[in-house]
């Protein structure tokens, strides 16, 4: 046999060591591929998030879930056609009722501003009559139309004098006058212009309507006053440290006694602050009181950081509800009841869903709809009293949360999905989660924070950073007192001046009836607010 025509045979263990590293090659290759898939996956999660951020709605009141009817609409004309249907006659033709929002007519828009009336009458010299020679006679007036005007912001200079008297007798007795002099209101700050009046519209401005010191340095100068940013910074400060700060310490004290507390912090800036470059990342914290609580109190602190010793040492003395979302460094907080956020799990599975999901397509679908449904439920039970909202939550809610988190465990999402991000948080915070089913004053969010400090966040796309550490911390304590104010309903600027003019007669040091008194859910101060309001009526 020649060598040509001779066979090669192999066994089976020699074609598996030839073979070897083919499929070792090809095992590499699957399994590159499936990471680079599901890194695909995952960068388009995060792409569909960007754009649902940018260009998609904000609001999480409205459903997202497309359910089985909803997906019906589009074949509504083809299921539901009836050729024996008949047409309506015109005078049995209805609409449907809905809601539509009434326009507000000019008596409402108005109805709170003076009403001054502009009388077009005839000039004396032509009230002769050119055919008879008689007098004409007012016998009425027609309303033609209604305007409003704007009357610019005045400013004007008070000087205080104070008036020395002598007693003519006592010196015609004795040979000495009895002098007595009068006595001037404290001034709000030594040997400057600053009034109750201008630092409460100074701080109005920036903290209310978010027009920063440097705008603020411009409008005055149009109206004729050359007032540096740093002198309204200064007002500001000082008047901050020296008169508004015990109000804000007491604010605090009375917060910590409440049974109820969110909170939540947020992104500010520093630009001097020491052993820190200007860019780095301080935080603003909030901390407020329960939406069922008698006083409703909204507290800001700044601090360089977001260590959870900040809530821990703020927090120290309280005893009640901590409502937070899932951030781990409220753990240092001890001697609390932890209580998560239903509106963050549920924004999780919001993040998952891929656009047009529905529950039968898509997992974060129902774990959406789950959360959905227990926002319906709550809504339901938002005006009792809190024993019979526990009832309710242990009867009706109850069951629905173990249904809930029995689904969760039989979800098994791919390893580094956003899918996995809102099982994951889901399950890491069940006991929290599940915390407000004891409470019938603990509510299932703590959108009442984020509601709460989202007034600072949009300042801070105005004025952008604080200069100083000091300015931070006054920043805290004025947006503590006119948010504070806000929510029990009183008007910011009112506020502001009523306590900048009643401080410096109480000394530095005011007692703790004195604070009381100022605080705004005060009787005396709501009474105040309703005159005010009244007297614009």
């Amino acid at each position: 046999m020649t060598a040509a025509n001779s066979k090669i045979t192999y066994t089976a263990a020699e074609v598996a060591e030839l073979i070897r590293p083919l499929t070792q090659s090809v095992e590499a290759l699957q399994k590159e591929n499936a990471e680079l898939k599901r890194k695909l996956e995952h960068m388009n999660e995060v792409f569909a998030n960007a754009q649902r951020a940018r260009f998609g709605q904000s609001s999480e009141k409205k459903t997202y879930v497309l359910s089985e009817d909803q997906m019906s609409l589009f074949n509504e004309a083809e299921s539901c056609q009836d050729h024996k249907a008949e047409e309506p006659a015109e005078e049995t033709f209805t609409v449907k009722a809905h809601a539509r929002k009434k326009k507000r007519t000019i008596d409402e828009l108005a109805k709170n501003l003076p009403v001054e009336e502009i009388v077009i009458g005839l000039p004396e010299s032509k009230l002769t009559c050119d055919k008879c020679g008689g007098t004409f006679q007012l016998i009425g007036k027609k309303l033609i139309r209604r305007e409003m005007i704007i009357i610019p912001q005045q400013e004007k200079i008070l000087e205080y004098y104070s008036c020395t008297y002598a007693c003519d007798q006592c010196e015609k007795d004795t040979g000495f006058a009895h002098i007595i002099s009068t006595r001037t209101p404290p001034p709000l700050m030594k040997h400057s212009l600053a009034s109750a009046s201008t630092v409460a519209d100074v701080m109005t401005k920036k903290y209310v309507d978010g027009v920063p010191l440097a705008r603020q340095e411009k409008i005055w100068a149009r109206q004729g006053v050359e007032l540096s940013r740093a002198t309204l910074a200064n007002w500001v400060i000082q008047c901050t440290q020296t008169w508004l700060k015990p109000l804000y310490k007491h604010m605090k004290q009375r917060l910590l006694t409440q049974s109820v507390i969110h909170a939540d912090e947020t992104v500010v800036q520093v630009l001097k602050e020491d052993g820190r470059a200007a860019a780095s990342e301080s935080r603003m914290w909030l901390y407020a009181s329960g939406e069922y609580s008698r006083n409703r109190i909204r507290i800001f602190e700044y601090q360089p950081d977001r260590s959870g010793k900040r809530p821990e040492s703020f927090l120290k003395g309280f005893a009640g509800c901590l409502v937070t979302d899932g951030y781990a460094g409220y753990n240092q907080v001890v001697g609390v009841i932890h209580c998560g956020c239903w509106a963050h799990a549920r924004r999780k599975w919001r993040e998952a869903m891929p656009d047009g999901a529905t529950v039968k397509t898509s997992k974060a679908a129902v774990g959406f709809q789950y959360c959905t449904k227990l926002f319906s439920l709550e809504k339901k039970y938002v005006y009792a009293d809190g024993k019979s909202r526990k009832e309710y939550r242990q009867n009706v809610v109850f069951p629905l949360l173990e249904e809930y988190f029995a689904w969760l465990n039989t979800v098994h999402p791919e390893q580094g999905s956003k899918l996995e991000d809102a099982v994951r948080y889901s399950l890491n915070q069940k006991q929290r989660l599940m915390a407000f089913l004891d409470y019938g004053d603990v509510p299932i969010s703590n959108n009442l924070a984020e509601n709460a400090i989202r007034p600072f966040v949009v300042g801070r796309k105005n004025w952008l950073f604080c200069d100083s550490v000091k300015g931070a911390e006054s920043s805290a304590i004025v947006y503590s007192l006119v948010e504070t104010a806000k929510a029990n309903g009183v008007e910011p600027y009112e506020y502001l001046l009523l306590v900048l003019s009643m401080l410096p007669y109480l000394g530095k040091s005011p007692a703790h009836d004195e604070l009381e008194n100022l605080m705004p859910w005060h009787p005396a101060v709501r009474h105040r607010e309703h005159i005010r309001k009244s007297a614009n009526e």
